[in-house]
């Protein structure tokens, strides 16, 4: 009686958990916004002096959309967004004249998200990079830029400094997911992978997932390549972030041994410093300004 019981009591308890996976998968279409509509991002625009352009290029054979402001003979400021995400969620630093009167801000819909072959995953944080490389080509100006990635654009915009380094002047590191050891093997995740929940998950939700599954994997890759980063690097990482542990921050610290590296650390901070601190973005981006172009200045 005793076997019966305990047997049963399991199979309730897996029924409660395939029920809450099954609401939980049928309620994320609703309570999750990814990406702004191309509406929303006219009307926040409608009244401002300076509006953005949208260009999309062909590399690798896909589609990489992304949003530019500002003269390209002005040094250019790449932002890469986390993971899901779009080009938009840097939206706010667009309407920020005291940055696109002082560079020519992109903001890139990684690959397949947004506007850039949406629903179709690069796992490779390589790939992206190469995929993202040529926006580091498009700009007039003879100053390299500089990459702003948040949270898992951060290492694309640490391998972009990895894999061409002539080609960025400056990485601003933003909650970033770099620490493979830091990254938590999540039970859910391989759920969601597997017919039906594949199948009920939004599309951005399901190429996060696909992406964040081998990252683990693709940051050990990254771990010998560390020591070839020269460039500035800043950090802000916030000190009550659960999503990306405040160790990321300290990983970065010891791992850039040939860089010039500084550390923010926000108290009571979660992940989302784009939103709650931008302000902390755009010093760090104007402070980067301001050194390369006396750097340049130097040499020249």
């Amino acid at each position: 009686m005793k076997r019966s019981t305990s047997w049963w009591a399991y199979i309730f308890r897996r029924r409660q958990l395939l029920l809450m996976l099954v609401l939980l998968m049928a309620l994320l279409p609703q309570c999750v916004s990814i990406r702004m509509s191309d509406r929303k991002i006219d009307d926040y625009f409608a009244n401002r002096p300076v509006k953005p352009t949208f260009e999309t290029i062909k590399v690798n054979e896909r589609s990489i959309h992304y949003a530019l402001i500002g003269a390209d003979t002005l040094p250019t400021v790449l932002f890469i967004h986390g993971s899901p995400g779009s080009w938009d969620a840097f939206i706010s630093f667009f309407a920020d004249s005291s940055l696109y009167n002082r560079a020519q801000l992109l903001s890139v819909d990684r690959p397949g998200f947004g506007k850039s072959d949406l629903g179709e995953p690069e796992r490779s944080l390589s790939a992206q990079a190469a995929d993202i490389a040529p926006l580091l080509r498009r700009n007039r100006s003879n100053r390299k830029p500089i990459l702003v990635g948040h949270s898992l654009g951060g290492p694309v915009a640490v391998r972009l400094a990895m894999d061409y380094p002539e080609q960025v002047g400056g990485l601003i590191l933003v909650a970033p997911s770099i620490d493979p050891e830091l990254e938590k093997k999540e039970w859910y995740r391989s759920i969601g992978t597997v017919f039906p929940f594949r199948q009920w998950l939004p599309t951005e939700l399901d190429v996060s997932n696909q992406e964040i599954i081998p990252l683990k994997a693709e940051l050990q890759k990254m771990v010998p390549l560390w020591t070839t980063i020269r460039i500035p690097v800043i950090v802000i990482q916030g000190d009550d972030d659960p999503l990306v542990p405040p160790g990321n921050a300290a990983f970065a610290k010891r791992m850039l041994t040939n860089a010039p590296v500084t550390i923010q650390m926000i108290p009571s901070m979660n992940h989302f410093i784009p939103w709650r601190r931008p302000d902390l973005i755009r010093e760090a981006i104007l402070h980067q300004l301001t050194n390369n172009q006396q750097t340049n200045a130097s040499i020249n």
